[in-house]
């Protein structure tokens, strides 16, 4: 007879546990994906350059109007808490209680190096969901901005590439006008 194992699913209490037990530790590159702990991707320098460069400019664009979350948690259900590179984020005064929760994001990013597959196919459909309205894939070999926005039925129904030259707005805040070039 042939016994398949079973794999052991974890709950973000239990997650956030194995981090205080010291099982997980600060500088681990993990997130909780669907119950999985799974290791994030190294960094690379134009992974990191979009980043911090979008930062910059989203923060100046926001200001006191929402909050700018880096490589941050943001607990989508009991089972899944991945860490996006960029969150827009509902101003709220308990985010150190509780931390940011799907119902408090305006605007998901995630910036693709090598992980384009992942962001599309795994952590999409998750965020979607979830809920969240809006969700840029920064794909920087193609040198273009996904945008996808209205959750419905674990996926997105309207989806836009924007190519460099090109700008974008936050359904959030529509009076911003983002540069494609300054993000990439």
């Amino acid at each position: 007879m042939l016994v398949q194992p079973t794999r052991r699913l974890f709950t973000a209490e239990e997650y956030h546990r194995m981090g205080e037990a010291g099982i997980l530790h600060d500088d681990d590159r993990v997130e909780l994906i669907e119950g999985e702990i799974v290791e994030m991707a190294p960094i690379g320098s134009r992974h990191f350059h979009a980043v911090t460069t979008f930062t910059h400019v989203l923060v100046k664009a926001v200001g006191e109007r929402a909050l700018v979350s880096i490589q941050g948690p943001l607990r989508l259900s009991e089972r899944s808490e991945p860490q996006p590179d960029v969150v827009l984020l509902r101003p709220r005064a308990d985010y150190r209680e509780r931390g940011p929760h799907a119902e408090d994001a305006l605007l998901v990013v995630e910036v693709a190096d090598t992980t384009l597959g992942f962001d599309r196919g795994t952590k999409l459909p998750l965020y979607a969901r979830a809920g969240i309205p809006e969700v840029w894939i920064v794909d920087i070999a193609g040198e273009a901005v996904e945008v996808y926005r209205r959750p419905g039925a674990g996926r997105y129904r309207d989806v836009e590439r924007v190519g460099r030259g090109g700008r974008l707005s936050p359904e959030a805040f529509p009076d911003l006008a983002l540069d494609v070039d300054a993000i990439l």
